[in-house]
């Protein structure tokens, strides 16, 4: 397998502050690679380091296998798309996507191909004569990567560009993004704290927390199978509870609770014994409700209590139910017989023990 990016061992330092500690990853030609990470986690670090506008304390980083430690920021084979899109008011959409041709010295007859050829790939053929303020967010978003695009850089740089687009819009982003990334066939590097579009887009994902990385993989690794505490609360909606371990069997936790309730979950590390203390994640979807309590008797996990919320949402909806001293988030299901549910209504939820992720108790969003 070849790496458009290599990052070895790299740390940034800002006086006495750590802000990337000792990071390293590969990201394969092609691919889309995003990391994700709460606000001042060092991710927007790595990438300023990655573009040149920072110089590491210590390590390396190689684009296709040479170190580009030395090479200034207009020398990389990189571009970079920034959450404000820094598109320019006065240029029509081919000048904007044809200036860093232009400053390159590009005759005019080959800039014009090759800006026709780009608003082709972003799917706005014919409309190079418009002016920036004529297009949409979506438009404006798809000019920018373009103009980036042209320069046929090695990797493509994001930096939160769906940030300063509504929700809708955001959403319809997503898919355009992972399918631009496709054709044009570039290694992305995207960075964001937004779950959902890691999650859509990416085909590796890295959390960050506090400088580090705390995983790598893919989407479906992250969500259903996470390696900490922290990517298990932060990744993704989860119950949680905090409590102490009364039974271990292999890599079966039976944890006590807090507030007195006894559960079962898959433990992450099998050092972890009786007395110590731990802590339960237990996704929503993960839980199933009735209104008879036989109906999920088999379940490890099984609780009674009553309706306390109703969070509508259409087809993610939710209800909070209250039971033994716990608020339990359960997605609601589609079917006309929980539609009908009321606050305050008497009802049975359970889970398997496997569906649950216990952690040694430690920090977690």
């Amino acid at each position: 397998m070849s790496f458009d990016l290599e990052c070895r061992n790299l740390t940034k330092r800002f006086g006495g502050t750590t802000a990337v500690d000792d990071v390293s990853f590969d990201v394969p030609s092609g691919s889309f690679f995003s990391i994700l990470g709460p606000s001042g986690c060092g991710k927007t670090t790595i990438m300023r380091m990655i573009a040149g506008f920072l110089e590491p304390s210590s390590g390396d980083i190689l684009i296709r296998g040479k170190s580009v430690l030395d090479v200034s920021p207009n020398k990389r084979p990189v571009n970079m798309v920034f959450q404000h899109l820094a598109l320019f008011p006065m240029m029509n959409i081919a000048e904007n996507i044809g200036y860093g041709l232009r400053r390159q010295g590009m005759a005019k007859a080959q800039i014009a191909v090759k800006v026709d050829e780009a608003l082709d790939r972003i799917g706005l053929p014919g409309i190079g004569t418009r002016k920036i303020d004529e297009l949409s967010g979506g438009q404006k978003q798809r000019v920018a990567i373009a103009r980036c695009m042209v320069l046929e850089p090695d990797v493509l740089l994001l930096d939160e560009p769906l940030g300063a687009l509504d929700l809708k819009l955001r959403e319809r982003m997503k898919v355009e993004l992972k399918a631009l990334q496709a054709a044009f066939d570039t290694t992305f590097v995207y960075i964001t704290h937004d779950q959902s579009e890691a999650l859509v887009m990416s085909d590796t994902i890295a959390v960050m927390n506090e400088g580090r990385f705390e995983q790598m993989g893919s989407g479906r690794d992250l969500y259903y199978r996470p390696a900490s505490a922290f990517v298990a609360g932060f990744v993704g909606d989860s119950n949680r509870w905090a409590g102490r371990v009364e039974r271990a069997e292999g890599n079966v936790m039976q944890v006590r609770t807090e507030s007195g309730l006894s559960m079962r979950a898959s433990a992450h590390d099998r050092a972890m014994g009786v007395g110590d203390a731990a802590q339960i994640f237990v996704r929503p979807e993960a839980i199933r409700i009735s209104t008879a309590a036989d109906d999920l008797a088999h379940f490890d996990n099984h609780l009674s209590g009553r309706v306390t919320n109703l969070l509508f949402n259409g087809a993610a909806s939710r209800i909070v139910v209250a039971a033994d001293a716990e608020e339990i988030e359960v997605n609601l299901p589609q079917s006309g017989e929980f539609a009908a549910l009321s606050e305050g209504d008497a009802v049975h939820i359970g889970w398997a023990g496997d569906q649950g992720n216990c952690f040694a108790a430690g920090s977690a969003p």
